[in-house]
């Protein structure tokens, strides 16, 4: 039996889907979800890999190799990038692989998060089972197997322009090789495994990294964009807003789905009561919302819907057709449609956020409430709630900066072989940072809605859905409405959230 036959053997703890349990995830290069990759990200489940999956990676590694034996491949006969017109002397193959890995690890910069490159592991382990390539199936193995015991490479955040994240995966075979070490994880770590040219190219040719940050950020603004009509309710019932903005012909007449579906949410939050508003029309915090936060949901439908593709993406360069038995050279792995996405749904957040900053304005003005000014105890000179405008605006300033679209950047390297880049991987970071960054502009506008329905002593500020959130943000924000430290309260707010 040859080492290559050996890596290739179904191992013992090969997984059969029909095995899987709740807590696991099958991976068959088909069929992974955002939500799947948050779940292996964050240690709620753990990876199976799909033994048909498997089989055909390995028969995929023998075509591959068959075509490499009659025609120049690119990265297995040839040099990459610049050096793609260099044949690799048949007397060097034996090294190349790792010669390539150690030449293309060069991140710098800060390392990234173990939840990230969790999310990175268990995005490349799906692409390589899509079988586009002929890497061995070890390291498929080894993948699986350093993702359930939680051992992790180090990562270094930057490196990567949007066409592959080369020095982030260059790292993952350095430590797959035992050239760098794991660190974390139970049990012992991965053996060490000798990559070759079949190995190399295949493992770094994705964006990995990337998208497994993507699809990080789009499962956690899920969560906090569904939350935003529930403090945007509570805050129209303190300042007695008006739901004439969100009635149903209103938007049947300018139907964009994301406008409809918020409005329609705001009429289930806040009942058919009877309500009479304070003012005529309100200002654009309220009355807006649909059509500022509906393209907010549908930018990010448009994110989940490019991640879905890219999440089962067999993207290797060059890529193989085990089917027609050739290899296509190609430039699949150019991210400018993800990039995009990131983009347009870092801008939509941000409107969002400005929305939910203009109704605190509102929180904090006698003149809409009827309170003391800033929500203080009395009119004394108290500052209530005030710094936390300060606070709420400093998160939109990073918000702001964050938003500034990647695409507009532009790269030629390589000695002018690759003359553009998406910027994708920088998207993706600034879209982590941003749903942070979010999250504590809609606390700050919660904690202040909170105070206000108290001082005004509504006990129920709608039935169903929103009345239960209002409880659980009663029983866990402070009552206390005397000056004192509020970072506390908002972090407790951003908790609810």
């Amino acid at each position: 039996m040859t080492p290559q036959q050996a890596a290739d053997r179904v191992p013992a703890t090969a997984c059969d889907p029909r095995t899987a349990t709740p807590d696991s995830v099958t991976l068959d290069g088909r069929s992974l979800t955002i939500a799947q990759v948050t779940a292996l990200a964050r240690g709620i489940a753990r990876p199976v890999v799909d033994a048909a999956a498997r089989a055909r990676l390995v028969e995929a590694g023998r075509v591959g190799r068959a075509i490499a034996a009659r025609r120049p491949v690119y990265g297995y006969t040839t040099g990459v990038g610049a050096n793609r017109t260099t044949v690799v002397p048949e007397r060097a193959t034996e090294d190349f692989g790792m010669r390539l890995l150690r030449s293309h690890s060069g991140g710098i910069g800060p390392l990234v998060p173990d939840e990230q490159v969790r999310a990175m592991l268990a995005v490349r382990l799906n692409q390589l089972l899509a079988g586009g390539s002929a890497v061995s199936a070890a390291v498929v193995d080894r993948l699986a197997q350093a993702l359930t015991t939680g051992h992790l490479p180090r990562i270094h955040s930057l490196g990567s322009i949007g066409t592959g994240d080369l020095s982030a995966l260059a790292e993952l075979g350095l430590t797959l090789a035992g050239e760098l070490p794991w660190h974390g994880g139970s049990g012992p770590a991965p053996a060490a495994l000798r990559l070759t040219r079949w190995d190399a190219l295949p493992l770094i040719s994705s964006g990995a990294l990337t998208v497994g940050q993507a699809a990080l950020a789009a499962d956690d603004l899920d969560r906090l964009l569904d939350r935003v009509p529930l403090v945007a309710a509570l805050t129209l019932t303190a300042v007695r807003g008006s739901t004439e903005p969100y009635a149903a012909h209103v938007h049947a007449r300018r139907a964009h789905p994301g406008a409809q579906h918020v409005a329609a949410r705001m009429r289930a939050l806040l009942g058919a009561a009877d309500r009479q508003p304070a003012l005529v029309q309100d200002p654009f915090g309220l009355r807006c919302l649909p059509q500022v936060h509906g393209t907010a949901l549908e930018a990010l439908d448009s994110l989940r819907k490019v991640l879905r593709v890219e999440l089962n993406a067999a993207l290797e360069n060059p890529l193989l057709d085990p089917v027609a038995q050739e290899y296509h050279h190609h430039g699949g792995f150019h991210f400018a449609r993800l990039a995009l996405a990131l983009d347009q749904l870092r801008l939509a957040l941000l409107s969002t956020a400005e929305l939910s900053t203009a109704r605190l304005a509102m929180l904090v003005e006698p003149a809409y409430t009827s309170l003391p000014p800033f929500l203080a105890e009395k009119e004394d000179g108290s500052s209530g709630v005030m710094i936390i405008e300060y606070a709420a605006q400093s998160a939109l300033a990073e918000l702001r900066g964050a938003a500034q679209p990647v695409t507009l950047g532009h790269a030629v390297i390589s000695r002018g072989a690759e003359e553009h880049a998406s910027f994708a991987s920088t998207a993706a970071r600034r879209l982590l940072e941003s749903a942070e960054h979010f999250r504590l502009v809609l606390a700050c506008e919660l904690l202040a809605a909170v105070r206000a329905l108290r001082m005004r002593g509504v006990l129920r500020p709608g039935s169903g859905e929103l009345r239960d959130f209002y409880r659980r943000a009663l029983a866990q924000l402070d009552p206390a409405i005397g000056d004192r430290a509020l970072s506390a309260d908002v972090e407790a707010a951003a908790g609810l959230l």
